[in-house]
């Protein structure tokens, strides 16, 4: 399965970071995983896209779902024809959104191996044939950071952009009006929203505090690359 893995995943990435390395003029490790990131992000964006407009729908659903619930107590096999009735009326997917999700956390792990192990000169022996190794491949980013060590100002800003990110989702989630049965649920969840958008970003400084800068740079890339994305849903799209 591992073998699989590097096969299908880690291997193609790494070479294509290798190649964006060789071919833009100033050989910057930095540039090379901005641009990867971002052809990354880019590829899976119509998959995002539909899982947010999905989600956003199914927040404006759960009044309905909860005057579902409340007809229906104590049925709970018609609660679930008549939720599922609803879905296929309003055309929306419950499990769409969780499609980017699975797509993307095999790919974050490849990119998490191949970056962590930039520094091992064993790791360019799974480069293809048509793929020139770099001489002398410097870790640098715009010859200002050393990429391979830890950076706490990148750990910060891994941070402060996860904050930034968070904030946004929570702004673009749809208000629906409480019933008295439904309020104290939705307060919990509202508690819980509250808790991770503080409590992630400061996970996050922790995580990569200690961690080679490159992790942290491509968090960066990867959520300035979301932020735009949900500012675009936010601006652009309807459900």
């Amino acid at each position: 399965m591992t073998e699989i893995f590097n096969t299908l995943l880690i291997q193609p990435l790494f070479n294509i970071l290798i190649f964006i390395y060789n071919f833009i003029p100033l050989h910057d490790l930095g540039l090379s995983v901005i641009i990867l990131t971002i052809i990354i992000r880019l590829l899976i964006s119509p998959l995002s896209l539909k899982a947010v407009r999905s989600q956003r729908a199914l927040t404006v659903l759960q009044p309905k779902i909860k005057e579902i619930q409340e007809k229906h107590k104590g049925d709970a096999q018609k609660q679930n024809e008549e939720v599922m009735k609803l879905y296929k009326e309003s055309k929306t997917n419950p499990f769409s959104g969780c499609l980017p999700l699975l797509i993307q956390l095999p790919i974050f792990i490849a990119l998490f191996q191949i970056l962590k192990g930039l520094g091992d000169s064993n790791q360019f022996a799974s480069l293809y044939s048509f793929i020139e190794q770099p001489t002398n491949m410097s870790t640098s980013f715009l010859g200002i950071l050393d990429l391979a060590k830890k950076s706490s100002v990148l750990a910060v800003l891994a941070g402060v952009f996860q904050f930034i990110q968070s904030k946004m989702m929570a702004s673009l989630t749809p208000k629906t009006n409480n019933t008295k049965k439904g309020g104290q649920a939705e307060e919990m969840t509202k508690m819980m929203t509250k808790q991770m958008t503080y409590m992630m970003p400061i996970m996050l400084v922790f995580i990569y505090w200690n961690l080679p800068s490159v992790l942290s740079l491509y968090w960066i890339v990867i959520t300035i690359f979301s932020i735009g994305e949900q500012y675009y849903i936010n601006k652009k799209i309807k459900i």
